[in-house]
C-alpha cells in the first residue's frame, strides 16, 4: 500500500518526463513500476523489526571524554550496540535547548555517524525547549505569545525546515515522531487534551504536513504516533479512537512501557493484541526501561529482580511479548536510554565505569549467524 505522496511523485515524474523525453504507452508503465517497486522496496526495508536504542545523549557523553567500555575495551558506543544487532537509533530534537544538547546540529551529527554505521533513524520531535511528556508540554518560548493559528503555522515551518535540513545533510529519518507521548497533548494549553482537540489536532496535521512538505518526493518518512499508555487498553482506546476521528493519517503506532507505571506483562500483552486487531497498524514499543539495582522497586515485589541480570531478563520477556503480537503488528522495540553518562541512571545498559551490562546480549540470538 502506498502513501499518497509516493503516488504523486509518480505523477510528478510523468509530468515531467513527458517534457523532457517523448515516451510511449509502454515505457510510462515500465517507468511507473520501476518507481513504484522502489517505493515499496524501501517502504519494505523501513517495516523490518526494528531492534532500536534512543541514543539522544550518548554523543554528549562521549564529547565530555567519558568511555563505554566491553570486555575491558573501550568501543565507541554506537559499535557496541551495533555489535550486539541493535538497527535503529532514536534522536529526540528540542527547539532550542538552553541547557541539554539535543538541537538540530547536535542531533544530524549523531544521526550522520549512525547512517555510517548502517543504523535506521527515528527523530522525535518534543516540539519544546526541553522535556516534553504526560505532565509537561511546553510551549517554545519563541511560540509563547503566538495565537493558535500562529502555532499552527509555527509547527508547519519548524518542522518542515527541520526536514530540508536533514535532507541537506543526508540524514532524513526512516521515521518520525510528532510531538512526545502526547495522551495529554502538546504545545500546552493550546493543544491541552481533553479539553482542545480540535486544536491538538490541528497541530498534529501541521506536524505531519511539514514532515511531507520538508522532504524530497522520492521518499517521505514513515510517521508516529506516540503515547505512554503501553498497559492500558482503556487509554489507548480513547486516544486513538479520538484521535482517527478527525481522519488524521499515520503509519506506526509508538507506546512507552515502563512496568512501575504502565502495568503488568500481562497489560502490556492483552493491550499489543488489542491494538494490532482493532488499528491494524504496526506498534513499536519506543521507550522501553528497566533498572539494574534497586530503584523503583525498593517498597513493593518487583516482576523481575533490579539487578544486571534481571534487568536483561525482562528486555527479553518484553521482546518476547513484541513479537508475539498478532499479524506481526509488534514491529520493535526501544530502550530508553541506555548510554548516559554511564551508570548515572540505573537504566543505563552500562556501569559507572563504563562496562557494558548483560542485558546488551538480549538479541545476540536474534541476529547473530
Amino acid at each position: 500500500m502506498f502513501n499518497e505522496k509516493r503516488i504523486t511523485f509518480v505523477q510528478i515524474i510523468m509530468c515531467k518526463m513527458r517534457k523532457a523525453i517523448p515516451l510511449n504507452v509502454t515505457s510510462r508503465i515500465v517507468l511507473i513500476w520501476i518507481i513504484l517497486i522502489i517505493s515499496a522496496f524501501n517502504k519494505a526495508n523501513a517495516q523490518e523489526y526494528a531492534i532500536g536504542a534512543d541514543l539522544s545523549f550518548l554523543k554528549s557523553a562521549e564529547d565530555r571524554g567519558f568511555s563505554f567500555r566491553e570486555n575491558d575495551s573501550t568501543k565507541a558506543g554506537l559499535h557496541i550496540f551495533k555489535d550486539h544487532g541493535y538497527n535503529w537509533i532514536r534522536l529526540r530534537l528540542f527547539h532550542t535547548p538552553t541547557q541539554l544538547p539535543n538541537n538540530l546540529e547536535y542531533t544530524i551529527a549523531t544521526a550522520k555517524k549512525a547512517r555510517e554505521m548502517g543504523y535506521k533513524f527515528l527523530l522525535d520531535f518534543h516540539y519544546s525547549d526541553t522535556w516534553a511528556d504526560p505532565g509537561k508540554q511546553y510551549i517554545p518560548k519563541a511560540w509563547e505569545k503566538y495565537s493558535h493559528k500562529e502555532l499552527v503555522n509555527a509547527v508547519y515551518e519548524y518542522t518542515k525546515a527541520t526536514m530540508k535540513s536533514l535532507w541537506d545533510a543526508h540524514v532524513l529519518p526512516d521515521m518520525v515522531q510528532i510531538g512526545n507521548e502526547v495522551i495529554n497533548g502538546m504545545l500546552w494549553p493550546d493543544g491541552k487534551l481533553p479539553e482542545n482537540w480540535d486544536n491538538f489536532a490541528d497541530l498534529i496535521n501541521a506536524g505531519i504536513n511539514g514532515v511531507f512538505e520538508g522532504c524530497n518526493p522520492l521518499y517521505t518518512p514513515d510517521i508516529m504516533i506516540h503515547i505512554d499508555q503501553g498497559g492500558s487498553i482503556v487509554n489507548t482506546k480513547y486516544f486513538f479512537d479520538k484521535l482517527l476521528s478527525y481522519g488524521i493519517k499515520f503509519d506506526y503506532i509508538g507506546q512507552s512501557y515502563y512496568p512501575w507505571w504502565h502495568g503488568t506483562l500481562l497489560n502490556l500483552r492483552d493491550n499489543m493484541i488489542f491494538m494490532a486487531k482493532t488499528y491494524k497498524k504496526p506498534i513499536i514499543l519506543v521507550e522501553v526501561a528497566y533498572c539494574s539495582s534497586p530503584t523503583e522497586y525498593r517498597k513493593k515485589p518487583a516482576p523481575f529482580p533490579e539487578t544486571p541480570e534481571g534487568q536483561r531478563e525482562f528486555l527479553d520477556a518484553v521482546n518476547d511479548v513484541v513479537m508475539n503480537t498478532p499479524d506481526n503488528l509488534g514491529a520493535g522495540i526501544f530502550w530508553w536510554e541506555p548510554a548516559t553518562m554511564g551508570g548515572r541512571s540505573t537504566r543505563d545498559f552500562f556501569d559507572e565505569k563504563g562496562n557494558v551490562l548483560p542485558v546488551i546480549t538480549v538479541f545476540d540470538k536474534w541476529t547473530r549467524k
